[in-house]
């Protein structure tokens, strides 16, 4: 049976596991364990599913609860996908903070399962990777 809980204490060693069992470990900074702490740290909503003392997912988000969020992580380990535990973190996360716009960019391999939960997809957004680059 799979738990969902706020978890704003969760180990850097616990998350980076995850991170590789859900491939998002592809884009995230796993071999740094202390920039890993740091992203835990500072993310201020982090939402777990857990199949008893498992963590089988994480949903770590930016928020200020009132205006919006940023889930910044969703990962699901590989071995338990396709039971909706994505859906239920999305969805707790959004009821942690239901005045807020729930906001995320999807992972590549991810693109599709948003909409089909029934998220909107907007195509105003922007990245800035250095400053150097602003005109």
């Amino acid at each position: 049976m799979i738990t969902y809980q706020v978890e704003n204490n969760l180990t850097a060693e616990e998350f980076i596991q995850i991170l590789v069992r859900s491939t998002l470990g592809e884009r995230r900074p796993v071999g740094e364990p202390e920039r890993i702490e740091k992203m835990l740290q500072h993310g201020n909503l982090i939402v777990t599913a857990r199949d008893g003392d498992a963590l089988v997912g994480v949903a770590r988000s930016l928020t200020d609860f009132l205006y919006c969020t940023y889930l910044s992580d969703l990962a699901v380990d590989e071995a338990s996908q396709k039971q909706g535990i994505g859906k239920e973190l999305i969805r707790l996360t959004k009821k942690e903070t239901p005045q807020a716009k729930l906001i995320l960019l999807a992972a590549p391999k991810a693109i599709n399962y948003y909409p089909r939960i029934g998220m909107s997809q907007w195509e105003h957004c922007f990245v800035l990777d250095d400053e150097k680059a602003l005109k």
